[in-house]
């Protein structure tokens, strides 16, 4: 155990350092929704959030019910759901003692009532299925087994894939598309830019469809030996791909079949630890330009991405040695370059300065600079509110436009790390709007921005770094997604949580600040759950609202647990502004089964002797769970020893035998006992408490054994969210992305 808890202490004594960012990210969503709960588009009005007006019972019930959908949520590894819903709980189970007078009563301990239940106080799509998994073997398998099927009309339901893609990996996930197909779902471009910038995350497509069937033959009439590109893309088939691409701060590579495996090497990069983008650029349409950025002493494999057709361009260190793009094999690298995917990684020994890279180019490309380093950033646009206290929320949509607004920006990299800098900058330019700083918490900044861009942007950041082995310290980072602003405004908030087999209305609000019109309105979710009642339009004054709704059918088959994320848009008229609302719902059962199970000593058997590592003691244990919902796991909380169980069928009753041994020198053992749906009951053993007579449990019929090794360590599910790149098959269209500690794979079907 550390001896002061902070996020890069804990990931240090786990031995997983390059986790604190994921860690540091995890946290601010758990308190983001906490904060949320505050604010009045939340649930400030609303008593039973607060514990106010004497609503115990059912605050108690909120709090019991949000605790069954973390459980349920985890279980499912819906983790962004159930870290949103933690966040909400807390909030509700913090004001029970500043709003009650639990305190003033002379209560030193917390009230246990406030978690127990039963305590009184005063769709079928035609893509997926999604696959996630801890085992590398298993996540090999699975990408083993993709084969072709069906098809016949080219294109695929690319979209819909990438969709279900993006809302079922963590936040600021490096996902890959390998297809050889357009699009057929084109519809949802909007909705997956949507996705996009809320999840932060990055796409990049690899397209074999173009190249074998479209190349420039030489003055001579012979193939050229490079494949040579007659437009923006090979394929224009595939500029709805580079879009995408370019939104996320990924790539369109375009590649023969055969030449793919070289092409796979960003995958590689990309499953780096600790990966963080210096610099990224793109210019569409081209132009020529000469781009800087500094390399600091904390980046590690520096590499540089150059993706366009044909480009001419020179790369500079910051020693002054220059290697163009003629020179494959040069005095900073190796250029590899396969299809319009241009790679250097350089080799020069001292990498930290400034860096040049000039291109000239009449078609399309893009620019960026990766490497590792624990030094990094993570961003939202935020809602400030100063009643009834100060607070803030996190947006779920776009900013608006033509206003101030608010950046929380959190630094990752220690305490030696701090912001000197945040700008916003222009996709399309080198221009930048730079906003004010205020440090309100180690590592956090408020960021307010006067004027924004009218078109995308990236944030970037620059700081120092008082640890840094160069004399000034001086970094640079920048977000991979493009981001804009709107005059659009969607606002929405779920009231109850899904349950299975029933219908469930979500409202929403669509506003302007602008001119007013016939406002298309679009809804989708990512489960492919049947939706009605939804306006295919609404009608805005100049500044004015609407309002609509949308209601969903849950499948009765849905697991409980799951959860959903519905993307509602609004689009101006004549589509020069939209803007959207993401929200991520649970789908949970109600629940039924709110006792816990019994854990029930029945013998111990001890014969220490003055050298405890010489002798050894032993216990046996029942475990029932009555009329429940069966017993799940059986760990053990304290202790260090052998634990074996079976399960026996006892007079038409479930019942666990546990037997436990361990050495003399571990005196003491925590039994705990999880049934499905989260209750907990445990039993505890000392042997310097007086042991009981034994008794014994009568076995009619043995059903399972099992027997596992017991360790001291805290049972609990652990939840990652780094996020990295995998190897995939290659030929059909396919998504997939690689979490440390949950790998996910994503496969739709032909059609």
């Amino acid at each position: 155990m550390p001896k002061t808890l902070t996020e890069g202490s804990v990931a240090a004594v786990c031995s997983s350092s390059a986790s604190a960012k994921a860690f540091i990210r995890s946290i601010d969503k758990i308190t983001e929704n906490n904060a949320a709960v505050d604010l009045p588009s939340h649930y400030f009005f609303n008593p039973i959030y607060h514990f106010d007006d004497e609503t115990f019972l059912r605050g108690r019930d909120l709090i019991t019910s949000g605790v069954s959908i973390v459980k349920a949520s985890v279980k499912e590894q819906s983790y962004e759901a159930a870290r949103a819903k933690l966040g909400e709980v807390l909030h509700t189970l913090q004001d029970f003692y500043s709003h009650s007078n639990w305190i003033e009563l002379g209560n030193d301990t917390p009230y246990p009532n406030l978690i127990k239940p039963s305590s009184s106080i005063e769709n079928i799509a035609d893509y997926g299925p999604l696959t996630r998994t801890t085992d590398p073997d298993v996540f090999k398998r699975k990408i083993n087994a993709l084969t072709a099927d069906g098809g016949g009309d080219i294109p695929e339901m690319c979209l819909s894939g990438l969709q279900l893609a993006l809302t079922g990996s963590p936040p600021q996930t490096e996902i890959f598309v390998f297809t050889d197909a357009d699009a057929k779902d084109l519809s949802l471009k909007s909705t997956v830019l949507a996705l996009i910038e809320r999840t932060k995350s990055s796409v990049s497509f690899l397209l074999t469809n173009a190249l074998s069937a479209r190349r420039r033959r030489s003055s001579g009439g012979q193939q050229d030996g490079q494949q040579q590109f007659a437009s923006r893309l090979a394929s224009p088939l595939n500029e709805v791909y580079q879009d995408l691409a370019q939104a996320s701060g990924g790539q369109a590579i375009e590649v023969t079949k055969a030449t793919l495996p070289q092409a796979t090497s960003i995958i590689v990069d990309a499953s780096s630890s600790s990966l963080v983008t210096v610099f990224q650029a793109v210019r569409n349409p081209a132009k020529v330009e000469t781009f800087s950025f500094f390399v600091d002493s904390t980046l590690q494999n520096l590499t540089i991405y150059i993706t366009g057709n044909s480009p001419s361009y020179t790369i500079t260190s910051p020693s002054g040695v220059s290697q163009t793009s003629s020179q494959p094999s040069g005095v900073l690298g190796f250029i590899e370059k396969v299809g319009n995917f241009h790679t250097l990684h350089p080799n020069v020994s001292d990498q930290t300065g400034l860096w040049l890279i000039s291109i000239k180019s009449t078609q399309p490309y893009t620019v960026k600079v990766l490497g590792q380093s624990e030094v990094d950033f993570l961003f939202n646009f935020i809602e400030l509110s100063d009643w009834p206290h100060p607070n803030y929320a996190v947006l779920n949509s776009r900013p608006t436009a033509n206003s101030n607004i608010t950046l929380l920006v959190s630094v990752v990299g220690g305490d030696s790390v701090r912001l000197t800098e945040v700008d916003l900058v222009e996709a399309s330019s080198s221009k930048s709007y730079n906003g004010t700083l205020q440090e309100v918490g180690s590592g956090q900044y408020l960021v307010t921005i006067s004027s924004i861009p009218t078109g995308e942007f990236v944030v970037r950041v620059v700081g120092e770094s008082s640890s840094s082995k160069a004399s000034n310290g001086f970094f640079q980072r920048q977000s991979s997604t493009q981001l804009q602003a709107s005059s659009v405004m969607v606002t929405t908030q779920a009231n109850g949580t899904m349950e299975p087999g029933k219908t469930f209305t979500l409202p929403f609000t669509v506003a302007t600040d602008g001119s007013g019109g016939v406002f298309n309105i679009r809804v989708s979710n990512d489960r492919s759950f049947v939706m009605t009642d939804i306006p295919s339009s609404l009608i805005l004054a100049h500044g004015g609202s609407a309002n609509g709704t949308a209601t969903l059918a849950v499948p009765g088959s849905t697991p409980s647990g799951s959860d959903v994320t519905v993307t509602i848009e609004a689009e101006a008229p004549g589509g020069a502004d939209s803007n959207y609302a993401v929200l991520r719902l649970s789908v949970v059962a109600q629940v039924t089964d709110i006792t816990p199970p019994v854990c029930e000593i029945v013998s111990v058997n001890a014969n220490c002797s003055s050298n405890c590592s010489l002798s050894s003691w032993d216990l046996s244990a029942n475990m029932t769970d009555g009329s429940g919902s069966g017993i799940q796991s059986v760990t053990v909380h304290q202790g260090n020893g052998t634990l074996n169980t079976s399960t026996v069928l006892d007079r038409g009753v479930n019942v666990t035998l546990a037997s436990y041994s361990a050495s003399c020198c571990s005196p003491q053992v925590e039994l705990v006992v999880v049934d499905a749906v989260g209750n907990v009951g445990t039993c505890f053993r000392s042997l310097n408490a007086a042991v009981p007579q034994s008794t014994s449990a009568t076995s009619t019929e043995t059903i399972t054994n099992a027997t596992t090794p017991a360790t001291a360590a805290t049972s609990g599910s652990t939840i990652q969210t780094s996020t990295n790149g995998a190897i995939g098959h290659l030929f059909l269209p396919v998504l997939f992305w690689l979490t440390v500690g949950t790998t996910s794979l994503y496969q739709y079907m032909q059609l």
